[in-house]
């Protein structure tokens, strides 16, 4: 008797669980996420960003190709995905390679091949359907955040492209000139374009447009639960349009925001917790091409030092999707300096980035207008990566966010040519030095101690009145044993 209770018992319940109305996949990806503590400035210490090219991260250019990888991602410590536009694309004034625009290519298939600027955005509250569909956009999100990954969408505020509805609705939401005709981006400083035809600028003196745009922005966060945004261009809008909507948005959850500028400190404190280091890349790829030198580099952290306050911290990088596809690879800038400059790059106060085939040994410039696709071959740079992801994940003394360990420049024999700093928290110590010429240089550092050679993991000793001898483009990260 009491199996058979058991047994109405047990079929009384699958009866009532068939009956429950199942979740759609929406609020199932929001319950996962709960999992995932929110974005808080101690994992941003710690913390590498991967930039995503969808589009060119395989050969299919889709959601799902790349939710694949990301588990593989924490193998190179990266915390946070910063996807590029992922919107679709205006197809008026669409921009082909070569400068050209879409009107000027008469063959129809010829003009299939060009998809035009990733920054040329006719919907913010669309997925592109090169990369699949809203369901696939949400699974890549909710796979983040299962591996403990944030996700971040690239911003466009400061313009629109030609096809974009608020052009047909809101035509006072553009800038205009003389005629009433609504103009492509204007340089402020010589009132002359800037070039980017395929694209509207927008008006930041009308308040509806920004209320707008603030609630194209909350969108994401509200229905789709990204972490944050990476701000387009964040110095061409008004400061004031980033401090309201980061104050919008942060009252629904916490969000990292990333500013593409590495001026105006306004652009932190209210707004943003990281900018580029454009000032710090550049110099990286002059001293490469034996253009600057080590000086000069200590020269240029003594002014961030004096420029900025000391919880504002900068996103250093070799490479990223600009300087790929205009400036060139890596090898093309830095040559035999690239693995040094790399492993500046991550050893330096702030957090550094890995864009989309760099830990492929990527050495071509991926088209920017047209299909591409990255290399998927692990070389030299893959278990490079991963060494120092794990280094930057797991050492104090390499925490880069608003509590920072401290920078100390080392002085050295050689100053003209022997890059060498000190970075200190929590009792750990590291140094990176570095000789930054293409010749061999003898020199003695201001150093004392016994140390490992973290790349190599041998044991080195150090002494003020030591002479060293590094090998061109020779650097050692030194941890305290």
């Amino acid at each position: 008797m009491k199996k058979v209770v058991l047994l109405l018992v047990v079929f009384s319940f699958l009866i009532s669980c068939k009956d429950e109305p199942k979740k759609d996949n929406l609020e199932e990806t929001k319950e996962d996420a709960l999992s995932l503590a929110p974005v808080d400035n101690e994992m941003l210490e710690s913390a590498v960003i991967y930039e995503a090219n969808i589009r060119q991260y395989s050969p299919e250019g889709t959601f799902d190709a790349f939710t694949k990888d990301i588990q593989q991602l924490k193998e190179l410590g990266v915390k946070v995905i910063w996807l590029m536009p992922m919107y679709p694309i205006s197809e008026k004034n669409r921009k082909v390679t070569g400068g050209r625009d879409v009107e000027d290519i008469e063959d129809p298939e010829e003009r299939k091949k060009y998809l035009g600027s990733y920054y040329s955005i006719s919907d913010y509250s669309a997925v592109n359907p090169e990369h699949g569909n809203m369901e696939d956009f949400d699974e890549l999100v909710q796979t983040a955040h299962e591996n403990g990954m944030y996700v971040i969408l690239d911003w466009v505020a400061n313009h629109t492209g030609w096809d974009h509805q608020w052009i047909t609705d809101h035509k006072d939401w553009y800038t205009q000139n003389e005629k009433g005709e609504i103009v492509d981006p204007i340089n402020d400083e010589t009132g002359e374009s800037w070039g980017w035809t395929d694209v509207a600028d927008l008006n930041f003196d009308n308040q509806e447009m920004r209320k707008a745009m603030i609630d194209e922005m909350l969108f994401w966060v509200e229905e789709h639960d990204i972490d944050g945004f990476r701000a387009d261009a964040a110095h061409s809008v008004p400061t004031d349009f980033w401090e309201t909507a980061a104050e919008e948005i942060r009252k629904v959850k916490p969000v990292f925001m990333l500013a593409e500028a590495d001026n105006p400190k306004d652009l932190f404190h209210n707004a943003f917790e990281m900018g580029y280091n454009w000032e710090g890349h550049h110099l990286m790829n002059s001293i490469a091409k034996g253009e600057k030198s080590a000086k000069d580099w200590d020269d240029y952290m003594k002014k961030v030092d004096s420029t900025f306050q000391d919880d504002d911290y900068l996103m250093n990088f070799v490479t990223n999707h600009d300087e790929n596809s205009w400036a060139g690879t890596v090898r093309e800038r830095m040559g035999d300096a690239s693995e040094a400059m790399l492993a500046m790059s991550y050893t330096l106060p702030g957090m550094p980035l890995i864009y989309s085939g760099q830990e492929y040994d990527m050495d071509k410039r991926l088209l920017f207008f047209e299909k591409d696709t990255i290399p998927k071959t692990k070389g030299k740079v893959y278990p490079l990566l991963e060494k120092l992801g794990e280094l930057k994940n797991t050492n104090p003394a390499l925490n880069g966010g608003k509590k920072a360990a401290s920078y100390a420049n080392v002085n050295t024999s050689a100053e003209d040519k022997i890059i060498a700093y000190k970075r200190e928290k929590n009792g750990e110590t590291l140094y990176y030095v570095a000789n930054m010429t293409s010749e061999p240089v003898s020199f003695k550092a201001e150093i004392e101690g016994d140390f490992t050679e973290y790349m190599s993991g041998s044991e080195m000793s150090f002494s003020k009145d030591k002479e060293m001898q590094f090998g061109p483009w020779e650097y050692k990260i030194l941890i305290n044993k």
